[in-house]
């Protein structure tokens, strides 16, 4: 079972949870972080450093984001690894508490 990134990531990008991966298991994207599920370890690390509370195990991703699961497998494919923390978003605050912005993804 992986770990998850969920819709509160889109337009944060806060970079907290790849600090603690000790398998570099991150893909970045322009403006949303996916975890790759053939890399994770599911060790839990990455949950509590978030600061959106965006990252669940697979088993727990609530119900209306259920299509993230699929989504994390198909961009971390695409993307590049990353594996230093890097400053979140400009407006990252600003999006923090925002919900629905699904459609704000970028690819």
């Amino acid at each position: 079972m992986a770990y998850v990134v969920t819709e509160n990531c889109i337009k944060c990008k806060y970079t907290d949870c790849v600090d603690v991966c000790p398998v570099d298991c991150f893909r970045e994207g322009p403006n949303f972080l996916v975890i790759d599920p053939d890399e994770c370890i599911d060790c839990t690390l990455c949950v509590a450093e978030c600061p959106v509370e965006a990252i669940y195990a697979e088993d727990d991703v609530p119900d209306e984001q259920v299509h993230f699961i699929d989504l994390n497998a198909e961009l971390s494919k695409k993307w590049r690894p990353i594996i230093e923390k890097k400053d979140p978003l400009p407006d990252a605050d600003d999006w923090a508490s925002v919900k629905d912005k699904l459609d704000q993804l970028k690819r």
